[in-house]
Order: structure tokens, then C-alpha cells, then sequence
């Protein structure tokens, strides 16, 4: 019965509305297929690390090592609401966000030159690199590449989603072609610093991220980690690889490829199955995506633009928002000398999850 039970449809709550996407939208397509956050979302974070302000802020907080499942959490949640929730909840996750980066100012150890969380190249980077993942994951493990048209219609989606964050959304790519062209004109800016690789090693390394499991389990879960890096690491071209110190052969980039065709494959298959997975890797993403996995209509089911849920929800954009607070946090690292505040948080807790150390809690959908 107990099993019986758990395989039932579970009780969902409705989003308010589509969001920025909705059915039928090629963001939806991709990003619910089961390689977007698990092995898609991993090579996105690994590979931010490049950057040398962005791994200076995450270097500076520690917060990767010292709490990395819920960095993890808090993290992947963000991601899936972007896709997935309703307008009002991820413009108000937007804008929290906007006040939890004003902390990461600083100057970087290795290249000199002051950083800021919310600058507008930085959320480029973070925003190119983790579309660009979530599609390679898709694409390399999951049913293959998108049409023509409907490529278009996933960076077209990018631009939509970059309204949410403080970069320019004309300087989001459309194609494939422009993409490039970003990341070639983006190296000579990169660095694989030791920072950097050790950012990057420890974030490829998925059992830190993963729940305390039974030790009779740990074989497995050794397993399920070695997998997931040899998968991530073969999407990643091989100057990223040198950058980062990362290495590995041909085989394996070879050997692993069909593994996780099948293997993600069979976990589409099911929706539960789909739903538990990814409760189990990050419980707080769980009720986000729960209404998507299973079509249920959100109570007004109707597609906003970030614009129109600004305007409803009384937002600033992200790159307006919050200046008052930015100037102070800048004002206290550069101008006095003393840390910055806690200020966002807090009020993030609610909206994105628990930052303490064995606070995550299974959350139903």
C-alpha cells in the first residue's frame, strides 16, 4: 500500500499563471526534459567559474564549500523558476536576488580589479553559459537537436528571460553563430586561475551536492557521481577543459554518451519517477516544476512578458533596482573597509530557500 501510495499523483499546488513561457514554448520543451538540471545545470556552474570576478565572489563567500547543498538548492530552484513559475513569483525572486548579489563586491586576488555581482557581464556570462548548458545537456543526452526554427525560438527565449537579470537583453545571442562569436570575443577574458579550478573540480564532484545517503549506499551514490562528471566534462569543449585542469579521455567522452541517453530516457518515461528524481537532488525545485511535469493549469492561464509583471507587481529592473542598497554595500567594502551587509538574505529564505546547513526539508508539491 505504501508503495501504491507513493506512485499515485501527488496533491499540486497551481502555479498562478504560465509565467514567461508556457506550453508549447521550446523553453518548456528543453528545460523539463530530465538532462536540464541535473547534468545541464552542473556544467553551467562548473564553467561560470571562468569567469575571474564571478569566481572571486564565490571564492570570497566560501558558500560552495561551506553549505554547498544548499548553494546547490537555492540555486537550482532559481533556475527552474526562471523556466517554470509564475510571473509573480520569479519577478519577486529577481528582484531578492538583486539585493543577495549587492554583497559580492570586492577586489579579485588575482587579476586586481573590482567585482560586483550585479554587473552587467558578469549576468551575461551566467546567463549565456547556463542556457547555452541546459541546451548542449539536451542535446548530447536527450532526444537531439532542436530544428532550425525552433532554436530561434530558445534563444528568443533567453532574451525573454534576460529581462530578469541586469544585462542587456540586446546582447543576447539568436543563433548558434552569434553564440560563438560571444564565446570567442569572452576568452581572452577568462582565466583558469587555481581559484578557478578548484571551484570547478569541487563542483564537478556531485556528491557534495547530493543528501547524506545510508552507507550500505555509498558504492552507488560513488557511482552516480563519477557518471555525472564524466557526463558533464564531455559536453565542455576542450579549451574549457584546459583552462580548468580538467581531464579526460576520448573514451570516455565516447563510453559515456549512450549511458546517459538511455539512463535519462528511462527516467522520462515516468513522471513520478521524473518528479522524485529531481525532489531528491533538490527538494526546494521540487513545487516548481511539479504543476509543469504533471499539466496542471495554473489558476489564470495566461503568459506575461517581465515587463507586464513588473508593472503589476510594482518591480524596478533588475538593473535600476535596488541602487540605494548597492551604493552602500560598495560604500562599506571600498570606501570603509569592513564586510558587507546581510541584507537580502534573509528575505531571500522564503523565496529561494534555507541557507543553514541541514535546514533543507522535503517540501510536497
Amino acid at each position: 500500500m505504501a508503495l501504491l501510495s507513493r506512485l499515485r499523483t501527488p496533491e499540486i499546488t497551481p502555479h498562478e499563471d504560465y509565467g514567461f513561457f508556457g506550453p508549447g514554448s521550446v523553453t518548456w520543451k528543453v528545460w523539463s526534459y530530465p538532462t536540464s538540471l541535473t547534468v545541464g545545470f552542473q556544467r553551467a556552474v562548473v564553467i561560470e567559474e571562468l569567469d575571474p570576478a564571478l569566481v572571486a565572489a564565490v571564492d570570497k563567500t566560501q558558500g560552495i564549500y561551506a553549505r554547498p547543498r544548499t548553494r546547490y538548492d537555492r540555486t537550482l530552484r532559481y533556475f527552474a523558476m526562471v523556466a517554470f513559475a509564475d510571473s509573480r513569483s520569479i519577478s519577486q525572486a529577481a528582484d531578492v536576488l538583486v539585493k543577495v548579489h549587492s554583497k559580492a563586491v570586492g577586489t579579485d586576488p588575482v587579476t586586481q580589479k573590482t567585482y560586483d555581482a550585479n554587473d552587467p557581464k558578469s549576468q551575461l556570462w551566467i546567463q549565456l553559459t547556463g542556457w547555452h548548458s541546459i541546451l548542449k545537456a539536451y542535446e548530447m543526452y536527450g532526444p537531439g537537436k532542436l530544428s532550425e526554427a525552433e532554436e530561434r525560438q530558445y534563444w528568443a527565449g533567453c532574451a525573454v528571460a534576460a529581462e530578469l537579470q541586469t544585462c542587456s537583453v540586446e546582447d543576447i545571442p539568436r543563433d548558434r553563430d552569434e553564440l560563438r562569436a560571444y564565446y570567442e570575443a569572452m576568452k581572452p577574458q577568462l582565466i583558469g586561475s587555481g581559484i578557478a579550478q578548484k571551484a570547478m573540480h569541487h563542483l564537478l564532484d556531485a556528491s557534495v551536492m547530493l543528501p547524506q545517503m545510508p552507507r550500505i549506499l555509498a558504492p552507488v551514490n560513488w557511482v552516480v557521481g563519477r557518471v555525472l562528471r564524466a557526463a558533464t566534462i564531455a559536453t565542455m569543449p576542450r579549451w574549457m577543459r584546459d583552462m580548468g585542469g580538467i581531464r579526460q579521455s576520448r573514451a570516455i567522452d565516447v563510453a559515456v554518451v549512450p549511458v546517459m541517453r538511455i539512463a535519462f530516457l528511462l527516467a522520462n518515461v515516468n513522471t513520478r519517477v521524473k518528479l522524485e528524481l529531481l525532489g531528491f537532488l533538490s527538494p526546494m525545485t521540487r513545487p516548481v516544476v511539479a504543476p509543469i511535469f504533471y499539466d496542471v493549469a495554473p489558476t489564470n492561464p495566461v503568459v506575461r512578458t517581465p515587463a507586464q509583471a513588473r508593472a503589476m507587481y510594482g518591480y524596478e529592473t533588475p538593473a535600476d533596482a535596488h541602487s540605494d542598497l548597492r551604493q552602500r554595500q560598495a560604500a562599506r567594502v571600498f570606501a570603509e573597509g569592513v564586510a558587507p551587509s546581510e541584507e537580502g538574505i534573509v528575505e531571500s529564505e522564503p523565496i529561494l530557500g534555507s541557507i543553514r546547513l541541514g535546514s533543507n526539508r522535503r517540501i510536497s508539491a
